[in-house]
């Protein structure tokens, strides 16, 4: 008997329900295989790397910006009045104490002084003669103590005259650099006006500003070093420790003195300076476990015993190519180097399992 069209479809579409009953039946019995095996995926604890650090002994430091300053810095003035008739200071150049910087025109001064010199050898001729005479008794000892006193008067003249002569001459009070001229030759001087700045950079000074909660560690006489924007670096010991904050910053201020030969390192550059406090117990971590709590606190995490994870508040006392010195740790720590950022304090995690034996020289070979 030949099958009409009709039943070829009805027999398709039996077909096609049949298929889809098989198919549905299968996917849903892998499905019922891999459901057990996710759920034990997501129950097992996360895999982490860590790394033992000891504690080692560490110089604690207390790392803040500076700047260099001269160790004194004046204003030479003229004692006297006139015009300047050198300047033999080179501008910039180093001058010993002494030096003169600006010499001011003698005018009569010279001639007061030549003069003053004329009278007191005039008052010592008359004093040898009435002391012959009183020695002849011609003279009484009054006129003899009238003639000392008429040649003790010539000579503080010309003491006077001596040292008005030598007002002229603008001298350097110490030695050091004669860091900029104020009067040029034809420059006329009245006493207090400004021949030049002298500034004293040997020993050089390096100031810091340094925060309320860390002035308290600092001591006079403690080690300090200093790093310029070149690179180089200046080492010295405070000298002062101020008691009086900053009003605008709360800071207070800190110098150090540092031996600087031949002026080597100039006035007003920026330092990072690093004042000993003392040593204590500390760890060097890398850069990257450094992470921050829920409370926002800066720190690192480590694994306890139960291989838990444990957090500790860190402070860092100073950073170096190997990595981070911080204290807060205690003893040896097993910080938590991969996986530190997606773990929190309190949950289990797992460790890589060590190497066998037989891995550790195929390693080597690699």
């Amino acid at each position: 008997m030949k099958l009409k069209q009709s039943h070829w479809v009805a027999i398709g579409i039996a077909a096609a329900v049949a298929l889809a009953f098989i198919v549905g039946g299968v996917v849903n019995a892998v499905n019922s295989r891999k459901a057990p095996e996710a759920a034990t995926a997501k129950i097992q604890d996360p895999l982490v790397q860590v790394a033992l650090i000891d504690e080692a002994l560490r110089p604690y430091v207390v790392s803040v910006r500076g700047r260099t300053e001269s160790n004194r810095s004046v204003v030479v003035r003229a004692e006297t009045a006139g015009p300047v008739a050198a300047t033999p200071a080179r501008e910039g150049g180093f001058v010993a104490r002494g030096a003169v910087l600006c010499r001011i025109s003698t005018d009569a001064r010279q001639a007061t002084l030549d003069q003053a010199r004329a009278l007191m050898k005039s008052r010592q001729l008359e004093k040898q003669a009435n002391d012959r005479l009183a020695a002849q008794g011609y003279r009484s000892q009054t006129q003899v103590l009238q003639a000392q006193a008429n040649l003790d008067g010539a000579t503080a003249q010309v003491r006077q005259a001596e040292v008005l002569l030598d007002q002229v001459n603008v001298r350097a009070p110490f030695a050091g650099v004669f860091d900029r001229r104020e009067a040029e030759v034809g420059t006329y001087l009245a006493p207090g006006a400004a021949c030049g700045t002298m500034i004293q950079l040997d020993p050089l000074v390096i100031v810091a500003d340094v925060a309320e909660r860390d002035v308290g560690g600092i001591q006079v006489g403690a080690g300090a070093v200093a790093t310029l924007a070149d690179g180089s670096t200046v080492s010295g010991r405070v000298r002062s420790v101020g008691r009086d904050a900053d009003p605008a910053t709360r800071t207070y201020r800190v110098e150090i003195e540092a031996p600087n030969p031949g002026a080597r390192v100039r006035s007003g550059l920026s330092a990072q300076v690093k004042i000993s406090t003392g040593a204590g117990p500390a760890h060097l971590v890398p850069s990257t476990t450094l992470v921050l709590d829920s409370a926002g606190r800066q720190g690192v995490r480590y694994v306890v015993d139960g291989e838990r994870v444990a957090f500790a508040p860190v402070t860092v006392l100073d950073e170096t190519p190997q990595g981070l010195w911080v204290v807060g740790l205690r003893g040896p720590a097993r910080v938590i180097t991969v996986g530190q950022s997606y773990v929190s304090e309190g949950q289990k995690v797992r460790l890589p399992a060590p190497r066998t034996a037989a891995a550790a020289p195929a390693a080597a070979r690699r």
